[in-house]
């Protein structure tokens, strides 16, 4: 990367603006730093478009990638946040396009199974059926997410997931921020509806009382009881 010392970035905070700087002059930390900052949320999106997890990690290394060679450029005309995201925008709609002329030229042998988002949950759970049931709860998510319509999905992950606002969502997508709030209301009614199908055999688990703690209580119980040997 080129040294860049008297880059200017007025209308960023300045804890961000020096950290671009030393990114820019090559410094491992401070990339590491914006890398490890802004992953989640450029992974997210990024996933958002192309749906594969290795697909996603592979287009995220290589918006970074783009993103550092070019971040002399950047003057905060926008926040570093929105900057990335829509390079990782860019490079995700390019492999989903490349993917698509692919699959044009040479007919798919049969579906591919969808790839989910592997969603964290709490370390701080114990509870090996309550994690069960959690995990059973996000996989309904995540394959519903992953059904809906492209323009849909981005403008979810980007509202509901992530949690920017409809004028947030509007610049990183270049939409009008009605459109966003149409598009939103659409997914939120296409991802209930799908939910609402699947979900009954699910709920059938919901509050579970079983295993360890199940144990635990009766035990302690019995031993109340005096009946312990």
């Amino acid at each position: 990367m080129p040294a860049v010392q008297n880059i200017s970035i007025p209308t960023l905070a300045e804890d961000e603006a020096a950290l671009i700087r030393r990114a820019v002059a090559g410094e491992a930390e401070a990339v590491r730093k914006i890398i490890k900052a802004h992953n989640q949320r450029l992974y997210r999106l990024v996933r958002a478009v192309v749906r594969s997890n290795a697909d996603a990690e592979d287009v995220l290394q290589e918006a970074y990638l783009r993103a550092f060679a070019s971040l002399n450029s950047f003057q905060g005309e926008c926040s570093l946040s929105t900057w990335l995201s829509r390079i990782a925008l860019n490079a995700a709609l390019m492999r989903l396009r490349a993917h698509k002329r692919l699959k044009r030229a040479v007919p798919a042998r049969g579906p591919a199974e969808a790839e989910i988002i592997p969603f964290p949950i709490s370390s701080s759970i114990a509870d090996p059926e309550r994690v069960m049931a959690q995990r059973q709860i996000l996989h309904l998510v995540e394959e519903a997410t992953d059904a809906l319509p492209e323009t849909f999905r981005l403008v979810f992950v980007a509202r509901v997931i992530e949690g920017l606002s409809v004028e947030e969502t509007a610049a990183l997508l270049d939409l009008p921020a009605a459109t966003v709030k149409t598009r939103l209301h659409r997914a939120r009614k296409l991802i209930r509806t799908r939910l609402e199908a699947q979900i009954g055999p699910v709920l059938i688990d919901a509050f579970p009382f079983a295993g360890t703690r199940c144990d635990r209580l009766t035990e302690a119980v019995i031993a109340k009881l005096g009946l312990a040997e």
